[in-house]
């Protein structure tokens, strides 16, 4: 089994959508990381999902001294967090399978229900992220 990973919640959605895009190439290179391990339907793996900066944020160039320093960006990530948490009904903090996570997501939260978790987001406009969980939502209907 992989080592524990640790995720935000808005981060348990995009993982689904990610094409590539981000706020710098480290970043864009851990994230691609992040999203292979995720998408690897082959690998099961403990995930602890948090509210706060995870493995991916500390490569953002925004991320300084453990919270994103963007203007007004490290309360409206954490709103994003929680409003995730409360949709799939999970507990920050807490420790759950890869494959439970995923499957939650694909089983709670539709394409528009974005526009609600994921309002303001800047990547929000690409539409990836509803087409990412399209997506998931067709594959796991598929299996």
């Amino acid at each position: 089994m992989k080592r524990k990973v640790v995720l935000r919640g808005h981060h348990l959605l995009c993982v689904h959508g990610f094409q590539g895009m981000g706020y710098s190439p480290i970043f864009v290179n851990k994230m691609e990381e992040t999203v292979a391990s995720i998408r690897d339907e082959q690998v099961n793996f403990p995930i602890k999902v948090v509210d706060e900066l995870d493995e991916t944020c500390l490569f953002c160039p925004h991320s300084r001294e453990g919270i994103c320093n963007a203007p007004k960006a490290n309360e409206f990530v954490q709103e994003l967090d929680r409003k995730v948490l409360t949709h799939l009904q999970i507990e920050k903090n807490q420790l759950y399978l890869k494959e439970e996570l995923v499957s939650l997501v694909a089983e709670k939260v539709n394409p528009d229900d974005l526009d609600f978790l994921c309002e303001g987001c800047s990547w929000l406009s690409y539409g990836v992220c509803k087409e990412g969980i399209k997506t998931l939502q067709e594959k796991r209907k598929l299996s």
